[in-house]
């Protein structure tokens, strides 16, 4: 979503280097780009006008620190008032339990999607998590919150018969208690548009059930029309924290830099993808960052830690090390990595990589890949040199590729061989000139690896 921003402001910084102090005069053309990229974003004009204003009072006048590049110092400057749009301060939800969640917002928003969700983020926190569908008027809402229910394991009631919804609220509450769950999230109805039969009802839910949290979950890819949605629910019910979803669209993004700000109402979890594990806890300094170009490491570890087994991975480093790196074993580490999320979610988080696109057919790639490798025997994954030429046509056959893919995954295997016995051996120089060869011929190795 931010890839646009993200290289406008990198073009804006850029134009600082090799300046000695930073001057109202040489600061302005920056700070002007600056202010465009952040208007291109759909970030309210007020917004961009004062973080403009900020950056520029703390930045004119600095003598640019020895060793230090003006850009450099510009961006530790923009990365901090960032954080400040974005909203500084406390985000944990209520210590309460047990834990009532409101979900509100339009339709289309997730609501429905971000409370499986937000169950399933709980759960991994030890709560024991219940679903309440709420929603009587959008058809097939309470089967799809069921659904997902049952998917992540979480506990889940409804009222097909009842139209009354405080009442269904209440009835919740209580299966929770009988339940042993310790939290509560509701799932409420929206609309195309803010309307007044809209507030009056989640109204009336709001005090037939007092929540602890009031969520309102928004569109990242409305943009400024997301800051007026939030303000007239904010004026309704009091919001205590916000959602927002979709970030993994290419959308611009500035309902994210501008809702904070203009509310008031901290953003508390972001959604960025369709997955129910593509949801997490919003870090303002985090997704600075990423709009910096300069990466998330933090959350790409803390996904590693989350789906990667510790032990399985010194193994894997153990068998690399000693060049004992088999098909088995890449298959195993394939799987371990698409479990932490797309390529380019994975991508986005390296520095310097955010504005690098992978596409559909890197995601493509890998299935055929795991493809190819799933139709041999244990044997042949084992010892790759047995496969004779009618092996490897009963492998196409059985993955459906083409004979030519299973030979090229299992050469560029071969070869990815040879530079592990080269490393082994203490060949490294070597191997960096065989990998750059293997770059300009446009062979990038396993895709995954």
């Amino acid at each position: 979503m931010f890839e646009s921003l993200t290289e406008k402001l990198g073009s804006a910084l850029r134009n600082l280097r090799g300046v000695g102090t930073l001057t109202e005069a040489n600061m302005a053309d920056a700070l002007k780009e600056v202010r465009t990229a952040l208007l291109a974003a759909d970030v309210h004009f007020k917004v961009a006008r004062d973080f403009v204003e900020r950056v520029q009072t703390q930045c004119v006048g600095q003598e640019v620190l020895k060793g230090v590049a003006p850009g450099q110092q510009v961006v530790k400057i923009i990365h901090d008032e960032l954080v400040r749009l974005l909203g500084e301060g406390e985000t944990n939800l209520s210590a309460a339990r047990p834990l009532k969640i409101l979900m509100v917002g339009l339709h289309g928003s997730g609501k429905t999607t971000s409370t499986a969700k937000l169950g399933k983020l709980l759960k991994k926190r030890g709560y024991r998590p219940l679903v309440a569908a709420c929603d009587i008027y959008r058809p097939a809402a309470i089967d799809q919150l069921e659904i997902l229910a049952k998917q992540e394991e979480l506990s889940f009631y409804a009222d097909r018969a009842s139209r009354d919804v405080p009442a269904i609220g209440a009835a919740a509450l209580a299966a929770a208690s009988a339940d042993g769950s310790d939290c509560v999230i509701f799932d409420t109805a929206g609309r195309l548009q803010i309307d007044a039969n809209l507030i009056e009802e989640v109204k009336k839910l709001r005090a037939k059930v007092q929540p602890d949290e009031v969520l309102l979950v928004v569109d990242g890819a409305l943009g400024q029309e997301a800051v007026n949605v939030a303000k007239t629910f904010h004026e309704a019910l009091s919001l205590t924290g916000l959602i927002l979803t979709k970030l993994d669209g290419d959308a611009r993004g500035g309902a994210a830099l501008s809702i904070k700000s203009i509310t008031g109402v901290p953003i508390k979890f972001i959604g960025m993808g369709e997955k129910t594990g593509d949801f997490d806890t919003f870090y303002p300094d985090r997704l600075a960052s990423r709009i910096l170009g300069m990466g998330d490491v933090v959350s790409l570890v803390e996904k590693a830690q989350e789906h990667i087994d510790q032990k399985d991975a010194e193994r894997m480093a153990e068998k690399m090390r000693k060049a004992d790196f088999n098909l088995e074993d890449f298959l195993a580490q394939m799987q371990q990595v698409k479990k932490m999320g797309s390529m380019q979610s994975l991508i986005g988080m390296m520095p310097g990589m955010s504005g690098v696109e992978v596409g559909p057919d890197a995601e493509k790639q890998m299935a055929r890949t795991e493809a190819i490798i799933h139709s041999m025997t244990y044997q042949e994954r084992r010892k790759p040199e047995v496969l004779n030429g009618s092996r490897r046509q009963r492998i196409a056959n059985g993955a459906g590729v083409k004979i030519v893919e299973v030979n090229q995954l299992l050469k560029q295997f071969q070869q990815m061989q040879k530079m592990m016995k080269m490393m082994k051996g203490g060949g490294g120089k070597k191997m960096m000139r065989q990998m750059e060869m293997m770059q300009r011929q446009g062979k990038g190795g396993f895709p995954g690896m």
